[in-house]
């Protein structure tokens, strides 16, 4: 069991909440370079979809890298380097990724963007690997998931600035004409996030962040006395727990992957004319804000409120969320008319989420639904409305990584940390569910608007495995009917 100070270290936090809106801006960003070589380059789907995978594979192989690092070694690695020292090192490990964007640029190829993207993934795999577990650490252990659910939402405003930022840095405008675009135009702006990659490492390696993690080994977190056991894959809601953590980041990314191609080539503007690949960035970028929504949302049990403030600001919290998407859009000088209409669909969001009332497994069972709903909507209907439906999944997604995350290592004990480092393991869904859907996309298969099918699968394990750990965590003496909400952010 993690041994936790009471109160939270307010400037360490924000210190380390600087990396979640790393991971969160280079992930949407990403989004935007799919439609950008695809185009250029005359890739099929599935091919452009390459990008995500390379990206979200590191994680895989950089949790594998360390895991080995750490069995030759006789110790866990962030025990003998520190964690804050381990953020370091992986946002340096990121900023050489970004390096190779520079020739890679000039000399249009796809492979070293690849080979860029796969680094600064594997510099990610070791902050997310350090930073998650540092988030619960630094303050009352009752509001640490609540933490991470802020910290998430950080991450989130990343996700919704991203496309925006690099969409202007890369067409030059806000309405550049992407017929005019350049693939050296891609270095720019990751070459500025390799300099600011470097100079919050230096940030880290000086700031009062904990450099090591405290554990007791001979007690079994909320099992109520149930002995631990030998292996952390003996507990079944950590291996159902790592399918879901790889579904939930495959269904997250597969959908914002294939949003802007859907959008190119299915939705017209009112003139009958098709969107450029610039126009496509506010899209991403409110689907990635949907995700912010949401994870503001759950942000307000991270304070010491009253019951009735709560459910206030439950209510309140997402239109401002959605107000600072609108305001963004304003400033980069996006037309945000069209974008009024989904103030309406937040409100099934908002009750959702009241209708879990603080237990995990009840949201993710509520939320997993709703994803469905939103994209079997979204499949059987056409124009702007089928936009928005499959927009609004990431809503639903928004909650999931704290739910599913909290849920798989309820009662491991002395095997939190391993079982922890095994569910960051299964983010590689990022990486071969946007390749699946990116293949049955083809039009000779299901064609780009069916393809979204996956996802609706993809929710559909997510609604059992809520209803399945229920069972698992109460025979073991968990019941999240009587504990405290949680939280969390991919």
């Amino acid at each position: 069991m993690i041994q936790q100070p009471n109160n939270t270290n307010k400037g360490a936090f924000y210190t380390l909440v600087s990396v979640f809106f790393f991971w969160g801006f280079v992930a949407a960003s990403n989004d935007i370079l799919i439609p950008v070589f695809k185009e250029k380059l005359h890739l099929e789907v599935w091919q452009s979809q390459m990008i995500a995978f390379c990206f979200y594979i590191a994680y895989t192989v950089g949790s594998l890298i360390y895991t080995g690092l750490s069995k030759a070694s006789g110790g866990d690695m962030l025990n003998k380097i520190g964690y804050k020292n381990g953020i370091a090192i992986g946002l340096l490990i990121s900023a050489i990724g970004t390096l190779l964007f520079y020739p890679a640029a000039n000399s249009g190829s796809f492979n070293l963007t690849l080979a860029g993207l796969f680094i600064v993934g594997l510099g990610f795999s070791l902050q997310q690997t350090a930073a998650n577990p540092l988030a619960i650490v630094i303050g009352d252990p009752k509001s640490g998931a609540q933490r991470l659910s802020l910290a998430g939402g950080v991450n989130n405003f990343g996700t919704t600035i991203g496309p925006l930022i690099v969409s202007f840095a890369i067409f030059g405008s806000s309405t550049g004409n992407s017929s005019e675009l350049s693939i050296s135009s891609v270095k720019v702006p990751y070459l500025i996030l390799g300099a600011a990659f470097i100079l919050v490492a230096l940030v880290f390696k000086f700031s009062s962040l904990p450099n090591k993690i405290e554990t007791q080994d001979d007690v079994t977190e909320g099992s109520a006395g149930v002995p631990a056991r030998k292996s952390v894959f003996n507990y079944p809601q950590l291996v159902l727990g790592m399918l879901a953590i790889f579904i939930y980041v495959g269904v997250e990314v597969s959908t914002a992957s294939h949003l802007p191609i859907y959008i190119q080539e299915k939705i017209k503007h009112i003139d009958g004319s098709a969107f450029r690949t610039d126009e496509v960035a506010p899209f991403v970028s409110l689907y990635w804000a949907s995700l912010m929504i949401g994870r503001w949302t759950a942000a307000v049990g991270a304070f010491n409120l009253k019951d009735s403030t709560r459910k206030l600001l439950s209510i309140i919290m997402p239109y401002i969320a959605f107000a600072v998407f609108l305001l963004v859009n304003v400033i980069a000088k996006h037309d945000i008319s069209h974008f009024y209409v989904y103030a309406a669909v937040i409100v099934v969001m908002i009750i959702a989420d009241l209708l879990s009332r603080g237990n995990p497994a009840r949201q993710l069972l509520l939320f997993s639904s709703l994803g469905i709903v939103a994209l079997v909507i979204g499949m059987l209907t056409e124009g702007m409305v089928s936009v928005y439906a499959l927009t609004s999944v990431g809503l639903f997604c928004s909650t999931l990584w704290p739910c599913i995350f909290t849920l798989s290592i309820a009662g491991l004990g002395k095997h939190t940390n391993e079982g922890s480092s095994f569910l960051i393991m299964m983010i590689m869904g990022g990486a071969l569910i946007p390749l699946l859907q990116g293949i049955l996309a083809g039009d000779a298969i299901l064609g780009i608007h069916h393809s979204f099918i996956v996802g609706a699968a993809c929710f559909a394990y997510l609604a059992f495995f809520a209803v399945k750990v229920t069972g698992i965590l109460k025979a073991q003496g968990i019941d999240y009917d009587k504990a405290a909400a949680t939280g969390g952010g991919h």
